[in-house]
């Protein structure tokens, strides 16, 4: 006879058809949503336009809509240096949690001259802090001074404040020392990047080789040759207009032989400089027989998406980031 062991006594496995094709249809519905937002980001174009700006927004902001955040705790805008910008703000678990998390301190972009870690009546970048409560790490987000008044190396120097800060604070916010991330996108990973090479970099860098460092910096649609970038306005605003001293600017090399792992994020419809600065970087680390760094292409996405996405159903840079996360936390 057969019941709910099976015959002789074996057990079966119930199966529910209707399940399978539940997850078909999803599957289904996700890829034609990601095929419809791909033409949509194609149409807009690669330029960074205040069009394109708005037009991203457009189709990534109702995302975020019913989203539930009450599970975090959010302390805004702590100081942690003497500018009117240095600013943070830290995102923790409502409720107190009892192992200490890995801390993502994100840095936002804005060409150098524009931007902040978060706007009235928007989702970003406070979203980034959501995600990494929900992703069981602790979020920082800071923002720093801007271009023409502070001009290079103003940005790194800041971030390096921020994580000094971090240091010294994230403990009593249930942040692990030993497992601290900083991500920056666009003008921010170009801090971010000037930061690593600065500080941790091998030709030169001013942090003791075997003192503490990041567990992993993460460069989302950067900057890294100051020789090869476009040297448009935003470019002069933030390194300035004298020509002469653009020679000893560079900091691609410092950055390809840093000792802090990298992973390093590019958009599918990044513009065509972003390409470019990846190339430069990848062909540094060649060139100097280094050891690459991890990098990915998110496709489906174009310069602003990547970070904005986070936090919702249609993140694809979040899974990146824990996987670089669990391969390098000590």
């Amino acid at each position: 006879m057969l019941g709910d062991n099976g015959p002789a006594g074996k057990r079966c496995r119930t199966t529910y058809p209707q399940r399978g094709k539940l997850r078909a249809l999803q599957r289904e519905k996700i890829m034609s949503d990601t095929r419809e937002t791909r033409e949509k980001l194609r149409a807009l174009g690669t330029a960074i336009t205040p069009e394109s700006i708005a037009g991203s927004a457009a189709l990534v902001a109702p995302l975020h809509a019913r989203i539930d955040n009450s599970d975090v705790k959010v302390s805004r805008d702590l100081r942690y240096g003497p500018a009117d910008r240095n600013r943070l703000d830290v995102f923790e678990p409502a409720k107190d949690a009892s192992a200490k998390r890995p801390v993502l301190v994100f840095v936002h972009g804005g060409g150098f001259v524009m931007g902040d870690k978060s706007a009235p009546n928007s989702p970003f970048y406070d979203n980034i802090g959501h995600w990494a409560v929900h992703n069981g790490m602790i979020g920082v987000n800071i923002t720093y001074r801007l271009a023409p008044q502070s001009q290079w190396p103003a940005g790194s120097d800041d971030v390096a404040l921020a994580v000094k800060w971090v240091r010294e604070n994230i403990a009593a916010h249930g942040g692990d020392l030993g497992r601290v991330y900083v991500m920056g996108q666009s003008a921010g990973a170009v801090h971010v990047a000037g930061y690593v090479a600065r500080e941790f970099g091998n030709l030169g860098g001013r942090a003791p080789a075997q003192g503490w460092k990041p567990a992993g910096a993460l460069l989302i649609s950067g900057l890294y040759d100051t020789d090869t970038m476009d040297r448009e306005m935003r470019f002069r605003a933030y390194f300035g207009e004298d020509e002469s001293k653009y020679e000893n600017l560079s900091f691609v090399a410092a950055l390809a032989g840093a000792n802090v792992p990298l992973l390093v994020v590019l958009a599918e419809f990044d513009p065509p400089d972003f390409l470019n600065q990846f190339v430069v970087l990848l062909e540094t680390h060649v060139r100097r027989q280094v050891p690459m760094p991890r990098f990915v292409q998110l496709m489906a996405h174009n310069h602003f998406t990547t970070t904005w996405r986070m936090n919702t159903s249609t993140d694809t840079l979040g899974p990146e980031l824990l996987k670089f996360v669990a391969e390098t936390s000590s």
